[in-house]
């Protein structure tokens, strides 16, 4: 039979039976065999229509939907063994991935997905968000701007495009976008959400409320609106906020996500009223339900902090001299989520010369790259794969870093901050491929600093926060990484006490500066007045002048905290600052 006699056949049985997703199926193979991809995108988007009353696919649907992945990944997996064309198997596989995380998977399956069916939408959309989540904002774009060309008024691609542009920095661009599309839609609460957020991070706390108020009122059980306000910090919630929010937490179709952000918005609700008990009880079911949704291991950060104290040694660092990028640009502030790296930034960002920007995935993304795992299962190469870098492969990784956070570099300023906290992992990295970046640690007493991420909720990013007892190990397994640099590497890194800071704000910005190599400068004494975006948890709390408050505040929840206090062990003992 020819291919033309084969097409034909198959046509006569999708006209006889057009809910045959495998006869559309097999019709786009033959005409991709035939090269005409116009034809078999045609053919593949009547599958995926088809696909919407097949058995075995809504049962995989069900699955994703319930968060079942481990029930709908063997059939996704079963049916592509059969059918690796069904193109709406592999786009609810890369869905899957995408949920646990795996971005790389996902961005290769949704790619397949289009090379088979341009034409699929859903497809796009999923591409362009896991583009978007790979800090690939040119990528995203470009994928939302195609879809954007059929639907110019959709009110989905629009929120994306905006929190794209907002990645990167262009937070005009962004809140005209939404404006633009609450203006024409206003029934969105979503967008008023992300209209808020972006508010916020301006510096319109105002506006922010007004837009997460607008929110709330469309939609009274979006606990993440209500989280949303309450991580405003400086906003206070009313006896009849209070009562809406217990009101959403009794519905029974209320979903997993909006429960978890609610107990955490009604533990700050409470926290502010003082009644402490009932707070912390919130907390503790907000976090105990936040951590059943995520994946964490405690082991791998120790294991990880061993191995590394085992790599880096003097011996490691002195063989290496003169390996790595020589561009002084970065300036790393890294450490524990919540111990006033945001202040840091915003005293130094104040300055003339340095660039304020935001906590970049990059360095995280380079050195899970060099690890090579694709499994949860698999062992790490990193960091010991550092070992057999070259001189000029150092080099290459610190251009590429360099190259990769441009885009978020908007001003001719020479320095520019990086400020992702988790980075105290990747000092051996920073070492070796940018050993003139300047590091800086932010350092809060343990209870205070750890208590603050217990209360905190995290859109993603810091799975050890969600239990007390994790987040003690996390933060001991921090100050025993800091501990051996400052041993291996004496000088390398410059620690910022928050209480000293609080204690002799000058003293501490001018030792600061000389640290860097910086002249004194009085802004960064007033930094409270700058209108730069600021784009984490204390966006607001850094807008104001320098406040003791929040040295205590973990005092009220002493009684609860035998588990944090355990855990932190030595951590506890040696911070050399009482609160």
């Amino acid at each position: 039979m020819t291919a033309s006699d084969t097409i034909a056949r198959l046509e006569a049985q999708v006209a006889r039976d057009p809910q045959s997703a495998d006869g559309w199926r097999a019709l786009g193979d033959a005409w991709t065999a035939r090269g005409n991809m116009a034809a078999a995108d045609a053919a593949y988007a009547q599958s995926i229509r088809a696909a919407t009353r097949d058995p075995e696919l809504l049962q995989a649907a069900n699955a994703l939907v319930a968060g079942e992945l481990a029930v709908a990944e063997p059939i996704l997996r079963a049916r592509l063994k059969r059918a690796p064309t069904d193109v709406a198997a592999i786009r609810m596989l890369a869905e899957l991935a995408s949920r646990l995380g795996r971005y790389g998977d996902a961005e290769k399956l949704l790619a397949r997905v289009l090379q088979l069916a341009p034409g699929f939408r859903a497809a796009r959309h999923n591409y362009a968000l896991v583009l978007h989540r790979q800090n690939r904002a040119g990528d995203a774009l470009a994928q939302i701007d195609i879809l954007a060309a059929e639907e110019p008024d959709n009110p989905a691609l629009a929120n994306l495009k905006a929190a794209v542009l907002g990645r990167i920095g262009e937070y005009e661009d962004a809140l005209d976008l939404y404006a633009r599309v609450l203006e024409r839609q206003p029934a969105q609460p979503k967008v008023w959400m992300s209209y808020g957020h972006a508010l916020k991070t301006v510096g319109r706390q105002g506006d922010a409320v007004e837009a997460y108020r607008r929110a709330i009122a469309l939609e009274p059980g979006m606990g993440e609106v209500w989280w949303s306000l309450a991580n405003l910090k400086r906003v206070t919630f009313d006896a009849a906020d209070i009562a809406a929010m217990q009101g959403a937490l009794e519905q029974d179709d209320l979903s997993a996500d909006d429960r978890f952000h609610l107990h955490f918005a009604l533990g700050k609700a409470l926290e502010d009223a003082g009644d402490y008990a009932a707070s912390f009880a919130h907390y503790a079911q907000g976090n105990a339900q936040r951590r059943a949704m995520v994946r964490y291991d405690p082991d791998e950060i120790a294991t990880h902090v061993t191995r590394s104290a085992a790599l880096f040694t003097p011996a490691f660092f002195a063989a290496r001299q003169g390996y790595g990028c020589p561009t002084p640009d970065p300036i790393f502030i890294l450490g524990m989520p919540r111990a006033g790296s945001t202040l840091i930034e915003q005293i130094l960002a104040s300055h003339s010369l340095v660039e304020g920007t935001m906590e970049l995935p990059d360095l995280p993304q380079i050195a899970a790259r060099l690890g090579g795992r694709k499994l949860r299962s698999q062992d790490s190469a990193y960091p010991e794969i550092l070992a057999d870098l070259s001189a000029q492969e150092c080099a290459a990784l610190g251009e590429e870093y360099l190259e990769r956070t441009r885009i978020q570099r908007k001003t001719d300023a020479p320095f520019f901050i990086d400020k992702m906290p988790n980075n105290f992992l990747h000092i051996g990295l920073i070492r070796l491929i940018l050993p003139k970046a300047k590091i800086i640690d932010a350092r809060r007493h343990p209870l205070a600093c750890c208590f603050s991420n217990f209360k905190q909720h995290f859109a993603r990013g810091q799975a050890f926060s969600y239990d007390l007892a994790e987040l003690g190990g996390y933060c001991l397994g921090y100050t025993q990484a800091m501990a051996h640099f400052d041993a291996v590497q004496p000088g390398a890194v410059h620690r910022v006490f928050y209480e000293a800071v609080v204690d002799d704000l000058e003293g501490e910005v001018r030792r600061l500066l000389g640290f860097l190599g910086l002249p004194f400068e009085e802004a960064c004494l007033n930094y409270h007045a700058s209108e730069r975006a600021v784009r984490t948890a204390s966006s607001e709390q850094v807008r104001q002048p320098i406040f003791r408050e929040g040295l205590n505040q973990w005092r009220h929840y002493q009684e609860w905290l035998g588990p944090l206090k355990a855990a932190l062990g030595p951590a506890l003992v040696d911070y050399p600052f009482a609160t």
